[in-house]
Parts: structure tokens; sequence; C-alpha cells
């Protein structure tokens, strides 16, 4: 306050934050404190206080630095009925996402008091330190960051790099990745290394729709919370990508850390995809952990700072070898693996994980016509992406007026009462689950990607064909049945 020219009372302060018995950590009150004491210094008419929500932190120089969860504080406020903002100036962009209220952005306390006591406002430097220091990125969330090879960007980042024609061969994954952004289905894909997996994973957001208002708003709440929001983009529009190294923790994939817990992967690929690549690397308690987000579609951490619950709808893709040296097949002499080692690294995915994957592919060895011929490559990124448009328009036209958006969310008893499939469609996924190849959770999961191969392909509902390819992609299993799709109908 001093070194903003503004006098310091020199009497005994005492601030108090209500409640009290809410435990209070972190820079972004510093603003609200320092006005606060002017205010009652009469440096600043109390009563202008009195409805303004402050945000920010203060430098020694009195500059306003910007803070973590910008966006979902400014929800709050116009959600308990405040209208009018204070936030660092770097961060006003994204405080004005939020509709209905006035924000004002500043760079210092001096341009503030200004501000509120009717004065001239005095210029300053545009502070470049505002923006998050990149060496410090890594430690902005404890248990993720540059430690476990987190990274999150958005689908666009892939669009013009990445196109889905750069897939050579591997039509039953191209399918399966093309329903899965259409349905919104989790996907697993295991073969050999250099088969294709990881350029399908980074491919598959640049072909999931664009993001609602309301969705970007939640995922960049996520983001903001996090401290990972692109400089100069304060409202992320597209699909997240997030692929955690397979070292990452527990903490690091569904949020925690120490005092309030931070958001993890799950939550900052909320309305995109998780990618985990080497699955069976991964923490046995870390991927159990993905259980309950990947069916409640949220994760709720409870720490002694309290509980906090954050979004996690995401679109998950496991990636994974079939032995640990990565060469085993069923025609293939290569693996020196023993039985006893494939058995132990294939059981580290857990059978009710995989239970909650609706598609499963094994991705085979390319091999060198396919490497060398131009005729083995589909469609482009742009192809893929109209036709997983239009299929989401047609649930979203079937699903009006219900609370789900997609068809991997509706319940199972729900398509089984009110979504019929064709008469005799279902018979031979009746019998799968009969003979103990399908559990009750993997045939209302059959039926729901049936309805997506519907969606895309334009039937009306599902028929006998839509059914068989849905338990292909589901069991993995080889039915004579084409896996490609091709225009609507």
């Amino acid at each position: 306050m001093e070194n903003s020219g503004a006098e310091w009372p020199q009497k005994k302060l005492t601030v108090g934050l209500s409640p009290a018995s809410v435990p209070k950590s972190g820079s972004g009150f510093d603003l609200a404190v320092a006005a606060s004491v002017l205010g009652a210094a009469e440096r600043i008419d109390p009563r202008v206080l009195a409805d303004i929500v402050m945000i920010g932190e203060l430098g020694l120089d009195g500059r306003v630095r910007p803070v973590r969860g910008i966006l979902p504080a400014v929800l709050a406020a116009a959600e308990a009925g405040y209208e009018q903002v204070v936030v660092p100036e770097c961060a006003a962009a994204e405080a004005s996402l939020v509709p209905g209220v006035s924000v004002l952005g500043v760079r210092s306390l001096r341009q503030l008091i200004a501000v509120l006591a009717d004065e001239p406002v005095p210029e300053e430097e545009r502070d470049e330190e505002g923006r998050p220091d990149p060496l410090l990125a890594g430690l902005r969330m404890p248990g993720t960051g540059a430690a476990t090879g987190m990274h999150s960007m958005g689908a666009a980042q892939y669009e013009h790099a990445h196109d889905l024609a750069d897939v050579v061969g591997q039509e039953s994954a191209r399918t399966a990745v093309e329903v899965a952004a259409a349905g919104g289905h989790h996907l697993f894909l295991e073969g050999p290394p250099g088969a294709g997996k990881t350029m399908l994973a980074e491919r598959l957001p640049a072909i999931l729709p664009p993001l609602r208002r309301a969705e970007s708003l939640e995922v960049t709440a996520v983001h903001s919370v996090a401290g990972l929001l692109p400089p100069g983009k304060p409202l992320i529009d597209a699909a997240p990508y997030c692929a955690p190294h397979h070292s990452a923790t527990m903490q690091a994939l569904v949020g925690g850390g120490p005092g309030i817990a931070r958001p993890g992967a799950v939550s900052l690929a909320h309305r995109g995809v998780l990618f985990l690549d080497e699955t069976p690397e991964f923490s046995s308690h870390a991927l159990d952990a993905l259980r309950q987000p990947l069916e409640s579609g949220h994760v709720v951490i409870a720490r002694s700072a309290g509980v906090v619950r954050f979004p996690a709808r995401f679109l998950m893709v496991l990636a994974a070898n079939p032995c640990p040296c990565g060469r085993f097949s069923r025609n293939d002499e290569l693996c020196e693996c023993p039985p006893s080692a494939i058995r132990r690294y294939q059981a580290r995915l857990s059978g009710p994980l995989l239970d909650r994957v609706d598609l499963r592919v094994e991705v085979d060895r390319l091999t060198r016509g396919q490497l060398a011929g131009d005729g083995s490559r589909g469609d482009s990124t742009a192809t893929v992406a109209d036709r997983v448009r239009a299929a989401r328009e047609r649930t979203a036209l079937r699903l009006e007026g219900t609370p789900w958006g997609t068809n991997s969310e509706v319940p199972g008893r729900e398509l089984r009462s009110r979504w019929h499939a064709a008469p005799g469609a279902m018979d031979e996924a009746e019998r799968s689950l009969e003979r103990g190849v399908l559990t009750a959770r993997g045939l209302d999961r059959v039926l729901r990607v049936a309805w997506t191969v519907a969606d895309l392909v334009g039937h009306d509902r599902p028929d006998a064909g839509d059914v068989a390819l849905a338990l292909q992609l589901r069991t993995g299993v080889p039915r004579g049945v084409l896996m490609t799709l091709g225009a609507p109908a």
C-alpha cells in the first residue's frame, strides 16, 4: 500500500475472513484485504466496496497479479448475486466470459484506488510478468505437471498438424475411433509398438464436435483452477486432450495435492480425450481409481481442507502392447516372453475397468505393402468429423428432452424400455450373454454402440448388422462384419 502512494493506518489492525471455520489459502485475497483496510482508513468510501468482489494477488510494488480460478470465482460471485468484480487486467477477458457481470481489470492498486475514489487513473506499464512462468508450469498442480509428463491440449492444436488420413491401414481401428467420437464410447487399442495406436488417439480430438458454450465454460473453469489456461485464449472451445505419462500417480490422474485439492488428468480431459499410453505400466491403484469417474462423470476428493467436486466426463482411450516385449501375436514367433509373463502383463488391466470400455480393437502390425502404397489410406479428419457431427445431430434429436447428450450416457434400462433395436437384431448379443461372453453391463454397452453405428450409417434403429458390428467392437472377436463406415444411407 505504501509503494502505491497510500498511507498505512498507524493503528492495530484486525482483518477477519468469514466464515472462520473454513480454512483460507492462496494470495487471491490480497486485493480485497487491501481495499478493506483503505475503506477502514476512509481513504475509500466503505459504501463503494459493499457490492464489489475483488480477486487478485498484490506484489510488493503494488501491481495486481493473476491467480488460479478466476473464472469459477466470478461464476460463484454471479450466482451469489454480485454484478461487479475487480480482477487483474490480464485475467479480465477470462472473467468477462460470465454473462451479467461488469468486470474491471486493473494493473495496480494505485489504479484501483483512483477508480474507487473517483480520481484520475494513473498510467501503468503493462506487466509482462503477469503470465505464468513456463518454468513453473509443472509445479502448478502437485503430483502432475512436468514431473509426470502430463500435457493437456485442445483439438484445434492437432487439426492442422495431424490428419486422420496419415494413419496407414488399420481400418478396424479407424472405425472404432469414429464410433467412439460419435457416441462418446471408451476405447481400448491393443497392438505391437509402431502400429499407430498413439497416432489414432492424437487424431481423435479433432473429429469431436466443437464444444457448446456451456461446455466451454466448464472446461475453461477447470483449466483456470489448474492454472493451465493458454495465454491469450481465455475460452477453450475445442475438446481438450490429456495424455499423462505412465508414471503418473493416483493424485495426478484423479486430482489431489496438499491443502485444497487440484484437478487431475480426468478433469483436465473433461469434455475431451484422456489417453493412457502403455496402460499396463500405470499403477493398478491409479487405474482402479478411474472406475468411479467413468460411471458418474465427476470425481469427489475429500481432504482436511474440504471436499472438492470436479467434473470428469471424458472419452478414455487405452493403449497397450500384447506382451512386455510387444511382439506377441497369434502367428508370430518373434516374442520371447514366457506365457506366465504375458499373463501377468495382461492381468494388470482389471476386469471391472475393461468392462467399462465399450470398444476393444486389435491394431495389427503394418506390412511393407501398406506403407508403400497409397490405396490403404482412409478418409481425412474433415470427412470423418462431418460424419461424426451428423451422427451426433441424430442422437441429439432422438434424446431431446432427456438429460443425456450421447448414446454412451443413456442408462441401460432406458435403452431397453424406450429405444428398441429392430426385431431379432439383439439375438446374437443375447446368446453371448447366456454363454458368459458378455456381462449384463456389457450387453447394455453393445446396445449403446449399436445405436451409435445406426446413427453413423443413417438407420432409424439398429438392425442385425449394426448390432453385429457393435458386438465385434465390444468383444474384439471377428464376426465377418465389414469394419468400415461410409457416407450415411
